[in-house]
């Protein structure tokens, strides 16, 4: 466990993430998920979460192994088509991990994935965080449009609203 990381992550406090995602940014990515979802049958989640605190840090916690947490804590996997995706952002990190349920997994694969989050956190470094999140969401739509188009009268089996830490 590095002192570097663990001094960043105390550091890095809940002002950072209410700086980079005001309510207006949070609204902004809100009504991209809703758009998002119009053009296929899949699920997406976006979580920010400023800094790990407690037991995740102090076990020096990877932000994958975070993402898996979270995935599992807001059942995203619990979608009929098994086609959920959670996009998550560990804000003191600046490193986004994209965990997709086993429908799409299959299809996309990790390399597919990797390069979505790549292009985020390029946006992210240039302190784009809106602008990378919607291309985000907007690149993960593409996908699960491919494999999952919408059908007429389906539900919406997950909350839109993007989830702060």
């Amino acid at each position: 466990m590095g002192i570097k990381r663990i001094g960043k992550h105390l550091l890095e406090h809940r002002w950072r993430v209410r700086r980079d995602f005001p309510p207006r940014v949070l609204g902004a990515i809100e009504r991209a998920i809703k758009a998002g979802e119009a053009t296929h049958a899949g699920q997406i989640r976006f979580v920010v979460e400023g800094a790990l605190d407690g037991a995740p840090l102090f076990r020096d916690q990877p932000a994958r192994e975070r993402a898996l947490d979270v995935f599992s804590h807001l059942r995203i996997w619990d979608t009929v088509h098994n086609n959920g995706v959670l996009i998550y952002l560990l804000l003191a990190d600046r490193d986004v991990e994209i965990v997709a349920d086993r429908g799409i997994d299959a299809k996309v694969g990790r390399a597919g994935w990797q390069a979505i989050c790549r292009a985020m956190e390029a946006d992210f470094t240039a302190r784009r965080f809106e602008q990378g999140v919607i291309k985000g969401v907007e690149a993960v739509s593409r996908e699960l449009a491919k494999h999952f188009p919408p059908v007429a009268g389906g539900p919406n089996e997950l909350p839109d609203s993007p989830v702060v830490i």
